[in-house]
C-alpha cells in the first residue's frame, strides 16, 4: 500500500493519432471537472494535456487503413481537399511517461474517450506504468464506459471507472490509501484477487450542483486561446432525452440532468475574468431543449458578458429554435448555429430513430438569417442500409438555403442500439481503430468510393456557398488542362477546379508544385450533384 501521506493525483489527456485534429475541441473538460472535485476531497492534483501543443508528426498509417491511401494518399493543397497524411497529434509517449514521474503521483487518471483513439490511451498508460511501476492507473471516459473490459485486459491498467468520475475518483483514492473495501464505489470495474472481473453499477452524478467548477487553472489557456482572447468550454447538462439509434448517450437512459443556471454563470465569469475566456462552447447534448432554463441562461449572459462569443459545436436540436429565441441568441453572442439535423430524409430520419425535424427545418433556417446567424447543419452518410444518393440529396437540399453543411460519415459507437444490433450481425469493423468517420468504417469495400465522393461534394458544396457570399459570379461549366498548372491562389484554384467539375463531373486535387490530377470519385454520385444544383 502507498504511503497515506501522498496525496498526489495526476490527470492525464493523451495524444491521438488520426489524419486531422480539431484542437478546438479537445479542452479536457471531463478532467478538469474530475481535478476540481479531487481538489475538494483534499488531493494535490496536477493535469497533462497531451494535445495541449502544436507538435505534430508524420506516422505510417495502420495496416487496417490501408485501403485508405487511394482516398487520402495524395496531397492536395485546393480548398476542395479532405485528408492528407496520418499523424501523431501531441507530445510523445515517453515525455508524457517522463513528466507523469516527476509528479511522484501515487495515482494515474487517463482519460480514453473515444474507441478508435484506445489503443494510444493504452500505450499511453503502458509508458506511464513503465516508469511508475508503483503508481495506481486508472482509466474513465465513454470508451471506458462502453468497453471497459478491453482496458483492464491489460496488466499496465490497475482500474476502470464506468460513467461520471467526479465522486467515483476520491472515493477509490481514499480508498486504496486507507485499504477499505471497493465494492461500494460506483463505476468501479476491477479484477479481484482470483483474477475475476468485478463491475460495480455505473457511476451517475444525480445532483449536477454538488460539482464544483472545473479546475481551469489547470488548463493550457495558451495553447487553447483564439486570435481575439481566450477561450472556455461548458457543459451545463449531462444525458440526453432523445433515442438516437446511433448515439451512445441516449441509449444509456439516464435521466438528463442540468445544472442550475447561478453556477453556469459563475463559471462563465470565472473563465472570462480570470482567464481572459472570449469565446464560449457549450459541449451539451441539448443546451436549448428547456426554453425556460436556456432564456435564463442567455438573459444573464446578455447582462454580464457584452461582448462574448458563444457556440454550441455539439449540435442544437432544430424543433427547439423559435424566432425569438434566436434572436435572444444573437444577443448573447452567438454568431454561428450547429444544428443536428442527421438527414433531410425522413424515412432514414426513422431509421436513426430520430424525431421529424423536416416540417420546422426551413422555418429554423429561414428565421436564424433574419435574426442574423449562420447555420451550419451536420448530416450523417454511409450510416447502415443508408444510400449515399440520399446524401447526395441532403447536399442538394441545402444548395438554396442559408446553411453550410458538414458531412458527418458515420462510425459505430460503442453503447449505442447501432452498435448492438451491428456486433449480433458480424457488421462491425475488425479494429477499434476503424472507428471512426475518417475510416468510412461500415462502407464495403465496393461503397468507399461513393463514401469519399460525398465527403467531397460536401467540400464542394461548402466552397460554392463561400463564393456566393463574397459575391465572385465565375463558376461555369469550363475544361481544365490536366498537369501543371499555376493559379493566383487558392481561391482561383478552387474555382478552376469546380468549373472543371461542372465541365465533366470529376472531382480534382492539386499539389504543391501546381500539378492537377483526378481524385477517385464516383461519376453517378456526381452527375445527380451537378443536375440538381440550383447552381447550375
Amino acid at each position: 500500500m502507498v504511503s497515506i501521506k501522498n496525496r498526489k493525483i495526476i490527470l492525464v489527456q493523451p495524444p491521438i493519432r488520426d489524419f486531422y485534429f480539431t484542437s478546438k475541441r479537445s479542452i479536457p473538460y471531463g478532467l478538469l471537472s474530475i481535478a476540481a472535485s479531487l481538489r475538494k476531497s483534499g488531493f494535490d492534483v496536477s493535469l497533462i494535456d497531451g494535445l495541449a501543443t502544436s507538435r505534430s508528426r508524420k506516422i505510417s498509417v495502420p495496416e487496417e487503413m490501408n485501403y485508405l491511401a487511394e482516398f487520402y494518399g495524395r496531397e492536395d493543397i485546393s480548398p476542395l481537399a479532405l485528408f492528407n497524411g496520418y499523424k501523431h497529434f501531441g507530445y510523445g509517449f515517453e515525455n508524457i511517461a517522463k513528466r507523469a514521474a516527476e509528479t511522484g503521483a501515487f495515482l494515474v487518471g487517463i482519460s480514453s474517450l473515444f474507441t478508435a483513439y484506445s489503443e494510444v490511451a493504452l500505450q499511453t498508460a503502458k509508458s506511464i506504468k513503465s516508469v511508475m511501476p508503483d503508481a495506481y492507473i486508472v482509466m474513465g471516459g465513454h470508451h471506458a464506459t462502453a468497453i471497459p473490459e478491453h482496458l483492464l485486459e491489460n496488466s499496465y491498467v490497475d482500474f476502470v471507472i464506468t460513467g461520471e468520475g467526479e465522486h467515483a475518483l476520491p472515493m477509490l483514492s481514499n480508498a486504496l490509501l486507507s485499504g477499505s473495501p471497493l465494492t461500494d464505489i460506483p463505476g468501479l470495474v476491477y479484477k479481484d484477487d482470483n483474477k475475476r472481473i468485478i463491475k460495480n453499477e455505473r457511476a451517475i452524478v444525480h445532483d449536477l450542483s454538488e460539482i464544483p467548477i472545473p479546475a481551469l487553472d489547470l488548463m493550457d489557456h495558451g495553447f487553447y486561446s483564439r486570435k481575439d482572447g481566450g477561450s472556455a468550454v461548458i457543459t451545463s447538462s449531462r444525458g440526453c432525452p432523445l433515442k438516437c439509434s446511433y448515439c451512445c448517450v441516449g441509449s444509456a437512459n439516464i435521466r438528463w440532468r442540468k445544472r442550475n443556471p447561478e453556477q453556469i454563470i459563475e463559471e462563465i465569469k470565472t473563465a472570462v475574468e480570470i482567464y481572459g475566456a472570449r469565446f464560449i462552447d457549450f459541449e451539451d447534448e441539448n443546451l436549448s431543449l428547456d426554453k425556460v432554463w436556456f432564456n435564463e441562461i442567455l438573459d444573464a449572459v446578455i447582462d454580464e458578458f457584452p461582448g462574448l462569443e458563444l457556440r454550441a459545436m455539439n449540435g442544437l436540436f432544430p424543433p427547439s429554435l423559435y424566432p425569438e429565441l434566436m434572436m435572444k441568441m444573437r444577443m448573447a453572442g452567438f454568431r454561428t448555429l450547429n444544428l443536428s439535423v442527421g438527414s433531410t430524409s425522413r424515412e432514414q430520419l426513422e431509421k436513426f430513430g430520430r424525431p421529424d425535424i423536416m416540417d420546422c427545418l426551413d422555418e429554423v433556417l429561414e428565421n436564424a438569417g433574419k435574426a442574423g446567424l449562420e447555420c451550419v447543419c451536420y448530416v450523417i452518410a454511409g450510416g447502415p442500409g443508408q444510400s449515399l444518393e440520399s446524401s447526395v440529396d441532403d447536399l442538394v437540399y441545402f444548395s438554396s438555403r442559408n446553411a453550410l453543411v458538414g458531412v458527418s460519415v458515420y462510425y459505430p459507437a460503442p453503447g449505442s442500439r447501432d452498435y448492438a444490433l451491428l456486433s449480433g450481425s458480424g457488421q462491425l469493423p475488425g479494429s477499434f481503430s476503424l472507428m471512426r468517420s475518417s475510416a468510412m468504417p461500415l462502407s464495403k469495400p465496393e461503397d468507399r468510393i461513393k463514401t469519399a465522393t460525398v465527403m467531397r461534394l460536401g467540400r464542394i458544396l461548402n466552397f460554392m456557398k463561400s463564393l456566393d457570399k463574397m459575391s465572385i459570379q465565375s463558376l461555369r461549366p469550363e475544361k481544365l488542362a490536366m498537369g501543371t498548372i499555376h493559379f493566383e491562389d487558392r481561391v482561383s484554384a478552387g474555382i478552376s477546379l469546380i468549373n472543371s467539375f461542372l465541365y465533366d463531373f470529376k472531382i480534382r486535387g492539386i499539389e504543391k508544385n501546381g500539378y492537377v490530377y483526378e481524385h477517385s470519385s464516383c461519376e453517378e454520385l456526381c452527375k445527380r450533384f451537378a443536375y440538381k444544383l440550383d447552381f447550375l
